[in-house]
This record gives C-alpha cells, structure tokens and sequence, in this order.
C-alpha cells in the first residue's frame, strides 16, 4: 500500500508538469522492486496559499511524503527513499538553478491494525 503524496506551491504549476511528474515517480517506485503494481498511488495536491522563509513570492517548494506497509528492512526502506529523492531532484534540476527552492521527503510505515483497505485492482492486475 505505498501512497505518495506531493503538496507543492501553486508558483510551480508555471515551470513543472505535475502529471508527468507523478508518473515519473510512479515509474521510480516500481523501479525499486519492493512494491506492487497494483498498490501504488501518486498524487499532487497545490497548496493556494504558503509563505516560504522570507516570503518573496518566487520562494516554491515541494513536499513529498511517503507511506508504506510495514515489512521492509531499514536499508530498503532508505533506499527507496534516496532512488526516489535522487528521481525528482534531477527532474526538477531548473528548479535548484534559482536559490527559491525547496524539496522535501518523509517515509512513514502505515500501521497495519489502524489501516484498512479494498482494492479491486489487485485482482485484475496479478489475473485472479
């Protein structure tokens, strides 16, 4: 049940196409081998209104944050966390050229007892 989320300023809509973005980051977590195609989901919701450091309006961030089942090692877990920090740290290269950037990630381990779910997916993609 890997879920990733995106909050980003909305100034970033300007210079970064969320969508690919979200598929690019879709690519790289099925890349690591150590989730399921049918589990994962990306998506980026824009924040409308932040205040950044000094406030100039140019200031823009990304926040990622990263929820997954429990069950992978330590080393597994910060090795998704890098390949995919690395992923979006080059597709948004431009973005580190001007000093008004800001990029962040969090994985957090979902806790299976306060956690519930329904996929209908999974059956269609594994031909149950």
């Amino acid at each position: 049940m890997p879920h990733f989320r995106m909050e980003y300023s909305a100034n970033l809509e300007a210079h970064v196409d969320m969508t690919a973005l979200c598929g690019h980051v879709r690519q790289v977590i099925l890349s690591t081998g150590l989730f399921e195609t049918g589990a994962v989901r990306v998506r980026a919701f824009k924040a409308d209104s932040w205040s950044i450091a000094d406030d100039l309006m140019q200031n823009a961030f990304l926040d990622m944050e990263f929820r997954i089942g429990k069950g992978r090692s330590a080393e597994d877990r910060k090795q998704a966390g890098e390949t995919i920090f690395a992923a979006v740290s080059e597709f948004l290269k431009e973005r580190f050229e001007t000093p008004h950037f800001a990029l962040s990630l969090e994985i957090r381990e979902i806790d299976a007892e306060l956690s519930w779910k329904k996929n209908a997916i999974h059956p269609r993609l594994r031909g149950n």
